[in-house]
């Protein structure tokens, strides 16, 4: 087993048993659907190998820090990066990369290099997907346990802010995602308006 698969098998434990059982959107599933569509799109964004590795580690690690707090965790994942990865032998300059792609995933995202591009974009990916509206209740059902939101109102206009808010930066996510994106953007505007 490379030492990617051993990361990943370890991150993806780590989750399965120490996340709060109400992160119904921050799960297990979302770590590993970012690190598909960090793949894909790194792939279609022709990254070379090492930096492709260190954007599946990145991804992997953004949202480890809910295991401590909600709050802040790109930090905290960024932390847990920068402690373990050097026994795995990345270099100063790799956890660089990979806390820079990591808290590049903050809200609002402001990613400086291309790798922190790819990993926003991957991280909302399902922005632009059919599978939008399921992926959509999960973020509401545990925004809603959390206490973090209280009605359909507040969260339809939630979204509307955040979908008129948002962009892609790559030309990957731009030609395969604004497209569908803009359709649910008109469809909970829809909703909001007929609330």
């Amino acid at each position: 087993m490379n030492r990617f698969d051993n990361i990943k098998d370890q991150i993806i434990r780590r989750l399965e048993t120490g996340l709060p059982k109400n992160l119904y959107y921050h799960g297990v599933h979302h770590t590993l659907d970012v690190l598909s569509a960090a793949e894909r799109i790194g792939q279609s964004e022709s990254i070379e190998e090492h930096q492709l590795e260190l954007l599946k580690i990145a991804a992997l690690y953004h949202d480890l820090g809910f295991l401590r707090s909600a709050e802040d965790h790109e930090n905290i994942g960024a932390a847990f990066a920068r402690e373990e990865l050097p026994e795995y032998g990345y270099s100063p300059e790799d956890l660089s990369i990979i806390c820079g792609m990591i808290l590049a995933t903050r809200y609002p995202q402001h990613p400086q290099t291309h790798l922190e591009q790819i990993l926003c974009d991957a991280d909302l990916d399902y922005l632009g997907r059919d599978d939008f509206n399921t992926i959509a209740n999960t973020l509401f059902q545990e925004l809603v346990e959390t206490g973090r939101l209280s009605s359909t109102l507040e969260w339809n206009r939630l979204q509307v802010s955040f979908l008129n808010g948002h962009s892609y930066f790559t030309k990957t996510a731009k030609e395969s995602r604004d497209d569908i994106k803009k359709v649910h953007l008109q469809q909970v505007t829809q909703l909001l308006a007929n609330s």
